[in-house]
């Protein structure tokens, strides 16, 4: 039942608006407003077929919260067991997925305590493919989440912090940090993450695992959600090893009628493993100056260890500029900003397209976002903050340039990729930053903050707002035990390619030891 509005109200919704009514106005809008209330209520309340997804494996046990002792590194939302197909590309596979991809009748909690009990009616479209394709879904991951998270650091959010497998006392890297932690533990094959500037890439850097962010488009982002503008956010895999992230792109990847920010370059299905062991000779590989720009030592060296023993292998290797690669920055901000304002004010999943929208998930964000938007972490509250007072000074100017102006970003890589097959960078400049403890709330408030401007991000950020497929391989370890990462970036849907010079990378080296956790 809906709540009839008093005249006051009327006025005061008005108001919000910018439309003033004088009281005697907002009597005779009343009155037409009740009659429209009605109408929607009707609708809402008729039982009309709505069509759902596609579902597998319907029958489904609800799973369990486990335990400390069960879940040590606090990588775990939930465990359940899901059995897919007895055959596929990833038979015999165990599968998790960061807390904001739906799994029906598994809890989903977006990483925040407010909407705790929420259980999905429908399948994302990652879960529906991995589970055609002999995938064993195992359970969800703790996730930098609506109300912050410890992946990063810091002492403000719900569930605790996932515990870094190589080193307790450094993050994990977010926002997938629980799915990173329970892969590099080897807990599970396979992790669905989550990627708006890095999310995936950086989690994998410091975990030490592989983690791949597909071409824009190229996999399915339908049943998943972050309140980001849906033109910067993604989803990939973390594995331990690249054929079990090529297989998994291949499992799930192509066209899918319930994704309506594909668009008709996305092929139907695409082959990662034909070609996966086809090695790297005469590959061109460029290797971006800027990438390594305050880089750690370690990182530099371990990452130019890594490109020597790709040109060994029989790749071509020079050196590259990309001048924009930091001044990308700026305009990233802009629309990140203001595409989760959007998202916050038309709803989660946004609007105007002809798709499926899934209503439970939709009415439940809404829900928190109206009546709880305090739960809401600190850098979450400045860049909405932030963002009214950008629509209110520019009135959409800066959305709208920060949109428009994406090709000539693209460009600035696609120019050099005319000549290369490969660029190649740290994913990260640094290893995973030791976890610090406020001292108060206030300084943990501060800590968040700050995390806007983290350097952490400076060469993942740039490949959600041009799109270009990345893909961070760890390649080695510090000197004081931490994964270093190297990220390799290629052409629109050459995803197989970066897979192929992963794998190359992978079986010329002492894999075991790279991936290895130091019991």
């Amino acid at each position: 039942m809906y709540a009839v509005p008093d005249v006051d109200e009327v006025v005061a919704v008005a108001k919000e608006l910018g439309i003033h009514l004088s009281p005697d106005e907002a009597v005779k809008y009343r009155k037409y407003l009740v009659e429209q209330l009605e109408q929607l209520d009707t609708f809402v309340q008729a039982r009309l077929e709505e069509p759902k997804p596609p579902m597998v494996s319907t029958a489904r046990e609800p799973g369990y919260r486990p335990s400390a002792e069960e879940d040590p590194l606090n990588a775990w939302m939930w465990k359940c067991r899901i059995e897919g197909a007895a055959e596929g590309l990833l038979a015999g596979k165990t599968v998790s997925y960061k807390d904001h991809v739906a799994v029906a009748g598994i809890p989903m909690s977006f990483g925040s305590f407010a909407l705790e009990g929420f259980i999905p009616d429908f399948d994302a479209t990652v879960v529906t493919r991995v589970l055609q394709e002999g995938g064993t879904i195992i359970g969800k991951n703790v996730m930098n989440g609506l109300s912050g998270g410890f992946g990063t650091g810091g002492a403000i959010g719900d569930y605790g912090r996932p515990l870094n497998p190589h080193d307790h006392d450094h993050v994990t890297g977010g926002s997938s940090s629980g799915s990173a932690a329970a892969v590099a533990a080897g807990e599970v094959d396979i992790s669905f993450g989550g990627d708006q500037g890095g999310s995936i890439r950086i989690p994998a850097a410091f975990s030490g695992v592989v983690g791949h962010k597909p071409t824009f488009g190229l996999l399915s982002h339908f049943g998943i959600g972050f309140g980001s503008d849906q033109s910067i956010d993604y989803t990939g895999p973390l594995a331990r090893s690249v054929e079990d992230a090529a297989a998994t792109l291949q499992a799930t990847a192509g066209y899918d009628p319930y994704d309506p920010r594909q668009t008709r370059d996305v092929p139907t299905s695409i082959d990662l493993l034909g070609r996966l062991a086809d090695g790297v000779s005469g590959l061109r590989i460029g290797v971006v100056e800027e990438g390594f720009d305050d880089a750690e030592a370690d990182v530099r060296d371990l990452v130019m260890a890594a490109v020597d023993v790709l040109a060994e292998a029989g790749a071509d290797v020079s050196r590259v500029s990309v001048p924009e690669h930091h001044t990308i920055r700026a305009a990233q901000a802009a629309l990140t900003g203001e595409g989760a304002l959007a998202i916050f004010k038309t709803g989660f999943f946004g609007a105007f397209a002809r798709t499926y929208y899934p209503a439970s998930v939709i009415a439940a964000i809404n829900k928190l976002w109206a009546s709880q938007a305090d739960v809401l972490a600190p850098r979450s509250k400045l860049s909405l903050i932030a963002s009214e007072l950008s629509r209110r000074n520019y009135h959409g100017r800066v959305y709208a340039k920060a949109q428009n102006v994406r090709p000539t970003y693209i460009k600035a890589y696609d120019t050099v990729l005319a000549n290369l097959d490969v660029l190649v960078m740290p994913t990260c400049i640094m290893t995973a930053p030791k976890n610090q403890t406020p001292g108060s709330y206030l300084e943990a408030v501060e800590e968040n903050l700050a995390t806007m401007n983290s350097m952490g991000s400076r060469n993942t950020l740039p490949f959600n707002y041009t799109g270009h497929p990345a893909l961070a391989l760890p390649v080695g370890k510090s000197s004081a035990g931490l994964p270093v990462s190297m990220q390799l970036v290629g052409r629109y849907f050459d995803d197989p390619l970066l897979m192929r010079a992963a794998y190359a990378y992978q079986q010329s080296t002492d894999w075991d030891k790279i991936i290895g956790v130091q019991s």
